[in-house]
């Protein structure tokens, strides 16, 4: 099974949130990568959307296709699909 093996403090850096934990190099760079600093934008409700996927995805070390599974699979449980995608993430063996 496939995984993101790069460098998950810039991931950190671009969502704005310490997905690693305990992570100094967040904590001396708190603003986003990249060389020319980060325009203003107007976050939509989609961005907003998006980014919370982005997060649970690195946090659980999970590419976008097997996450894609995942919410499938928590659909078709029955009960809530976001509660069923938590236990299904959390029950992965590397998810120690």
């Amino acid at each position: 099974m496939a995984r993101y093996t790069g460098p998950i403090t810039k991931k950190s850096r671009r969502l704005g949130t310490d997905l690693v934990g305990n992570d100094k190099a967040f904590e001396h760079r708190p603003y986003p990568p990249g060389m020319h600093g980060r325009g203003r934008t107007k976050e939509s409700e989609y961005l907003l959307q998006l980014k919370e996927k982005q997060k649970a995805r690195y946090a659980y070390g999970v590419l976008e296709k097997q996450f894609r599974r995942y919410y499938e699979e928590a659909n078709r449980l029955s009960g809530k699909t976001g509660d069923n995608l938590l236990v299904i993430l959390e029950s992965r063996l590397d998810n120690v």
